[in-house]
């Protein structure tokens, strides 16, 4: 499964930056999340993040760790739990315009008999994408007000 969007928005790219590198923020941009908390680290890599989600009615617990940090530049991230290993990869790009394009990747792959009803979730990860990028493009809007 992979969701792959690319919002735009006209606040400045190194407050974008900051705003999503900060996993915490997921509470705001992102549907699915319920809650996530910062366990250890200064927020590079080798950072720390417990992160509740709620998906298809159903609530998870998944461990996040910091992968790659490049100021201003991209953010990855691995998260992981009994049914899945999420890769979330947001790349940043400053516009003409003094705004930002934020792309952001989101792969998840199933484990166990969780991958045998992959196909059936195809339409809900689409959705959740398409919910998240409109949520992330009205919060970061929010940030250039």
């Amino acid at each position: 499964m992979r969701i792959d969007r690319t919002v735009e928005t006209s606040a400045p790219a190194a407050e974008v930056f900051d705003f999503l590198a900060d996993f915490t923020n997921t509470e705001h941009w992102d549907p699915g999340t319920v809650r996530t908390d910062r366990v250890a680290g200064d927020g590079g890599v080798g950072t720390t993040y417990a992160n509740t989600s709620r998906f298809l009615g159903r609530t998870t617990e998944l461990t996040y760790v910091v992968k790659a940090y490049e100021p201003g530049t991209r953010i990855v991230l691995r998260g992981e739990n009994k049914t899945v290993v999420a890769h979330d990869t947001m790349t940043f790009v400053p516009t003409a315009a003094g705004g930002t394009s934020v792309r952001y990747v989101a792969e998840f792959d199933l484990k166990g008999m969780t991958k045998i009803v992959a196909p059936l979730l195809a339409p809900a990860f689409t959705r959740l994408g398409d919910t998240a990028a409109e949520q992330m493009r009205a919060t970061l809007d929010q940030l250039a007000r």
